[in-house]
C-alpha cells in the first residue's frame, strides 16, 4: 500500500528570495532546508551527513551549501556530497510553488537525490 504524499507549506515566495535558505520542521519528518537558487526552489535534509550540523546555519553559494562545522559541501539540486569530509549524499525533496506559496512534498520513501529537478517561483 502506497502512502499519500503530504505537502509542507514553507512560506510565500517573496519571503525566500534568491540566494537564501530556510530550515523547516514538521511532525514525523527530519528537519528540511529549502533553498532559492536563482528563482528555482530545492529542498534537502537539513542535517549534514558528516557532522550532524544544521546546513541552514551554513553558507549558500550558487547551488552549493557548506556545513558550518567542517565545511563539507553539497549540491542542493541533487543532494550530492561534493567534498570531503562528507561522503554520503543528502536526502532531497520535491518542491512545488502554488498560489505563491513554496511547499515541500513529503514522501516517506525518499532515500536519495531527487531526479525530477527544481520548482520555479513563477509556477502557479
Amino acid at each position: 500500500m502506497q502512502r499519500a504524499e503530504r505537502r509542507l507549506s514553507v512560506c510565500p515566495v517573496a519571503e525566500l528570495p534568491p540566494g537564501t535558505m530556510r530550515r523547516v520542521e514538521a511532525p514525523d519528518v527530519e528537519a528540511i532546508t529549502v533553498y532559492n537558487v536563482d528563482g528555482e526552489f530545492y529542498a534537502t535534509a537539513d542535517t549534514c551527513t558528516h557532522a550532524l550540523a544544521s546546513l541552514a546555519e551554513g553558507d549558500l553559494e550558487d547551488a552549493e551549501v557548506s556545513c558550518p562545522v567542517h565545511w563539507a559541501r553539497f549540491d542542493v539540486r541533487t543532494g550530492a556530497a561534493l567534498c570531503f569530509p562528507a561522503t554520503e549524499d543528502l536526502t532531497t525533496y520535491r518542491v512545488e510553488v502554488a498560489d505563491g506559496i513554496v511547499r515541500v512534498v513529503l514522501d516517506a520513501s525518499r532515500t536519495g537525490p531527487d531526479p525530477t529537478g527544481p520548482s520555479s517561483g513563477s509556477a502557479a
